[in-house]
């Protein structure tokens, strides 16, 4: 967690982190894209660009609000996370079991965004922001919705595949 001393920068540090977060993931969806086998998992990485990108602009609304320039701060937790992606496409065995290994390194992703955008969400309501609450909140949604296609995915028979 970065260093504040007050929850306007704990808010603050964190919206940079997640921002900082979101551009490593715009650079990974691609690739892991290309790498997946299954076309329903293509596409689903595709449009999660498309979905990130808006999630990128909600941020820089949100930074707006806040009379704040729109800049990232190293999120060492994403990096790990796209390097664990990284690892899953160079060290399996392409076809399912890549398959099965990129859901999982994209909902560990998913996950913490979901933990972030929850408290940002909890943050910005507590701060007196309801505009930046509903950004943040709309895309919070997003990710769960992306994180249970995910999982539908992987139980819907890639894991089975897999096996």
């Amino acid at each position: 967690m970065p260093t504040a001393k007050n929850l306007n920068e704990l808010f603050y540090a964190t919206l940079q982190d997640i921002y900082h977060g979101e551009k490593q993931i715009l650079k990974a969806l691609p690739r892991m894209a290309k790498h997946a086998t299954t076309p329903e998992l293509k596409k689903a990485f595709q449009l999660h660009v498309d979905q990130t990108e808006g999630q990128v602009e909600r941020l820089q609304q949100v930074f707006e609000m806040l009379d704040k320039s729109a800049r990232g701060k190293t999120c060492e937790a994403i990096e790990g996370l796209v390097e664990e992606g990284k690892e899953v496409m160079s060290e399996t065995e392409p076809g399912e079991v890549m398959d099965a290994g990129l859901i999982a390194a994209a909902q560990a992703v998913e996950h913490y965004e979901i933990a972030r955008y929850g408290t940002l969400c909890a943050w910005a309501q507590q701060l007196g922001m309801p505009e930046a609450a509903k950004l943040l909140q709309q895309t919070l949604k997003e990710e769960k919705e992306t994180d249970a296609l995910l999982n539908k995915m992987a139980m819907g028979g890639i894991n089975r595949s897999a096996a």
